[in-house]
């Protein structure tokens, strides 16, 4: 059985090796699968790309996608994704917090049937900010994107090839990979893992970034919109009950003065809904622009080792 390790890779030159040949090392303990990595920068500001070549150039089953710009992480994995000829598609990331040394627990428990299994980390070694965004992300994945209560998510899991086939057929620009998991299989599995520490330096994801990743769960999902729908219902109704107490107040002793300061009040929160609503349907519309523009999820400058075309879907 051939298992494809997608990474995708930024700024990773003194660790993409080290992912690699750890990789392999596992692999040798597990003789009856085969093994191929399929390798994408994401327009690193280091020599990754160089780095990968060199792995490529080492080892024949090594596959090197060089990107023309930054794209981001998911656009990466499905630039992966597309060259990934694999029975089962891992994937990881390229600075050891997602350890080899766990990929045996995720393939073991996908010999069960399931069509996704994720590495549950027992305890996460992230700063104070990624913990807290995960947590987070846990809540809003749940609601926005249907992901199973019981499930917990990671950058860490096992695909078959039936997943890889269906997730592929998403072609707009801002994809996101759990949630195209989610509405192609219910057969989802998570094992517990151990999450290591970082092997060299910082989260490449900064507070903008990941406030954009979170608005890509938006592609996937109508909730924002009928959430938005369901306080204009609420706030119309409060409206009308606060008018109906100031007519009554007033009929009942008419000589009684409407403040100025409670009318701005009133108005800014009504407004501010109002410019909230309008921010969410401009969310919306500015997405659907840039899929009817063909904005491209990829664009790859340079392969090693790509010897076939990308695998396309059915």
């Amino acid at each position: 059985m051939l298992v494809s390790v997608v990474i995708p890779c930024y700024n990773s030159q003194h660790t993409i090796k080290t992912v690699v040949e750890l990789t392999i090392q596992e692999f040798q303990k597990m003789p009856e699968y085969s093994y191929e990595f399929v390798l994408v920068n994401d327009y690193s500001k280091d020599q990754t790309f160089l780095s990968i070549k060199e792995l490529a150039q080492k080892y024949p089953f090594v596959k090197g996608i060089n990107l023309a710009r930054n794209f981001g992480q998911h656009n990466a994995l499905m630039a992966a994704l597309h060259y990934a000829q694999g029975d089962l598609i891992v994937g990881m990331d390229d600075d050891l917090q997602t350890h080899p040394s766990q990929m045996y627990l995720l393939l073991d428990k996908m010999k069960e049937g399931y069509d996704l299994v994720y590495g549950n980390y027992d305890k996460r070694k992230n700063s104070f900010l990624k913990n807290l965004s995960s947590k987070f992300n846990a809540v809003t994945s749940r609601i926005l994107l249907g992901r199973p209560k019981e499930i917990v998510s990671s950058n860490y899991w096992v695909i078959n090839h039936y997943v890889r086939d269906e997730v592929i057929k998403y072609q707009n620009f801002n994809p996101y990979i759990d949630a195209l998991f989610y509405r192609c299989t219910t057969k989802i599995a998570d094992v517990t893992i151990e999450h290591h520490k970082r092997a060299e330096g910082t989260s490449n994801y900064t507070f903008s970034k990941l406030v954009r990743l979170w608005l890509a769960y938006w592609n996937f999902s109508v909730i924002p919109l009928r959430i938005s729908s369901f306080l204009g219902i609420l706030f119309s109704v409060c409206g009308f009950l606060g008018a109906m107490v100031i007519l009554i107040h007033q009929l009942i002793a008419p000589s009684s003065q409407i403040g100025w300061a409670s009318i701005m009040c009133a108005l800014f929160l009504f407004f501010g809904f109002v410019l909230l609503v309008l921010g969410i349907i401009g969310e919306y519309l500015g997405k659907i622009m840039l899929c009817i523009n063909n904005t491209p999820q990829f664009i790859i400058r340079e392969t090693v080792n790509v010897n076939q075309p990308a695998r396309k879907d059915h």
